[in-house]
């Protein structure tokens, strides 16, 4: 706590001028670029990857940037979507990945792996059509490049979980929302974006980020 709180007293003392003037207009209101939905892991800054600015990004984080079927969880999920399409106008939408993932880690090796964390073994159940496919695609892989797969599948399904909930699904019908897939790498710090007509996840600065198109195959064709 004692680091967390310098850490608080050196930012407040850093602060320019133009930056204090940024907060006070970020007090009247937001009107973030896009909703960045991502995993809980410390290691992941989604400001810090995209180098954006407080008020930029509508954040949602959980574990295993899962995001289950509208209407099979009581959690807060499926509300921030809808503030951040229906009240803040968002309309580009990314499901970030990443790299040594701890709760697809988990969702690999099995409920026994999480028989004391009864909550959590309940949230990967949202997950299961990513151990699934992984499971049955990825049998010839083992270790972290089946992790791997896992963390690129589970993307790709999350991607389709999120097209159930009504505010998404009335958005791509009308062409107001995009939706994009990336994998963040920790080890290298690089992102890698999912491009539809390609199958695979690529070096986002050797490719665009494309969006998701309506209807999309369940199906990564390189392992990053």
């Amino acid at each position: 706590m004692k680091e967390l709180v310098e850490g608080f007293h050196r930012f407040q003392q850093s602060l320019s001028k133009s930056e204090r003037e940024s907060f006070k207009k970020l007090a009247g209101g937001q009107n973030p670029l896009a909703l960045f939905i991502t995993c809980s892991d410390s290691r992941i800054d989604p400001n810090w990857i995209t180098q954006s600015k407080p008020g930029d990004l509508f954040i949602l984080r959980n574990a295993g940037n899962i995001i289950p079927p509208y209407g099979a969880s009581g959690g807060g999920e499926a509300a921030t979507i809808e503030y951040a399409v229906a009240n803040l106008g968002v309309k580009e939408i990314i499901v970030c990945g990443h790299t040594y993932c701890g709760a697809m880690q988990a969702l690999l090796s099995g409920p026994e792996s999480v028989a004391d964390l009864p909550a959590a073994r309940a949230w990967l159940g949202h997950a299961e059509a990513t151990r699934r496919i992984t499971r049955e695609n990825y049998a010839h892989l083992e270790g972290n490049s089946l992790l791997t797969a896992a963390v690129q599948e589970n993307v790709l399904v999350q991607l389709e979980n999120l097209r159930t909930h009504p505010v998404i699904a009335a958005g791509l019908v009308r062409g107001t929302i995009k939706l994009y897939g990336w994998v963040y790498k920790i080890d290298k710090a690089e992102v890698f974006a999912y491009v539809p007509g390609r199958g695979q996840f690529l070096a986002l600065p050797e490719h665009p980020s494309v969006p998701i198109p309506s209807a999309m195959q369940l199906a990564v064709k390189r392992i990053i």
